[in-house]
């Protein structure tokens, strides 16, 4: 095996790092002829770990939420 150079190990720190924080990548491109838009491209991309998705995908005590819902109900014991 090679051993790890300060660069790889750098980039690896910065890969682990935004796989753990998740990264969403956004862009769009339009092709137009004569000032006629044609084509519309959009593109989202998420990029994370499944752990970090899943963790983020669960609400308070363990509720899975949507963005944007109302927090769940308090349970009366």
């Amino acid at each position: 095996m090679k051993e790890l150079t300060p660069a790889d190990a750098s980039l690896l720190e910065l890969v682990d790092r935004l796989l753990h924080k998740g990264v969403v990548l956004a862009g769009h491109a339009t092709i137009s002829v004569a000032g006629v838009d044609l084509i519309y491209l959009g593109l989202n991309v998420v990029l994370a770990a499944v752990e970090t998705i899943e963790s983020g995908a669960q609400g308070p005590g363990g509720v899975a939420s949507r963005p944007g819902a109302p927090p769940p109900a308090p349970r009366l014991s």
